[in-house]
């Protein structure tokens, strides 16, 4: 494995030479581009956090998560990752947060801490990767991708926790 990226290196370099390409020339301008890429995130991102913390502070997020854990309960979903599966779209770190706690007050192997886990992991950042992708794509009719992923997500959370009930 401590070969890969030298070899890898090599190759691109040997293709590079067959082809005449000037390499640091080519990666000056990739640079450029990528420097370019992240100031126009900026805006972006920044939205994003701000939207984070807006949903946290106004007590939205509480307000959404006692109205939706019973259709949650009903759907097969624990009522204790209600939070979680509200944060997970938004804030990595909080959802990330919000699993540490539900470990924490339900220990490592409950049905609740399982279904958590898996969750957590399959499933993003819908509205950060979004503004990563589509800042860079270009794209301005936002809604049905956006919202096409949250379905997919939601219906997700409802397969894995079906499934660690099974398993």
């Amino acid at each position: 494995m401590a070969y890969i990226i030298p070899v890898i290196f090599i190759i691109i370099f040997l293709f590079a030479a067959i082809k005449k390409v000037k390499i640091y020339d080519e990666f000056s301008a990739g640079i450029a581009e990528a420097v370019k890429f992240t100031f126009s995130l900026i805006p972006c991102l920044a939205a994003i956090f701000m939207m984070c913390e807006l949903f946290e502070a106004s007590g939205l997020s509480e307000f959404l998560t006692k109205l939706l854990s019973p259709v949650f309960s009903a759907l097969g979903i624990p009522a204790e990752l209600t939070k979680l599966v509200l944060i997970k779209p938004f804030s990595g770190s909080g959802s990330l947060a919000y699993l540490n706690e539900i470990i924490q007050d339900f220990g490592a192997d409950s049905y609740i801490t399982r279904c958590a886990c898996v969750c957590f992991g399959s499933s993003e950042t819908v509205f950060y990767i979004s503004a990563v992708y589509f800042a860079g794509a270009k794209v301005k009719n936002l809604a049905t991708p956006i919202a096409v992923v949250l379905i997919a997500t939601f219906i997700s959370t409802i397969f894995a926790c079906l499934l660690c009930r099974i398993m």
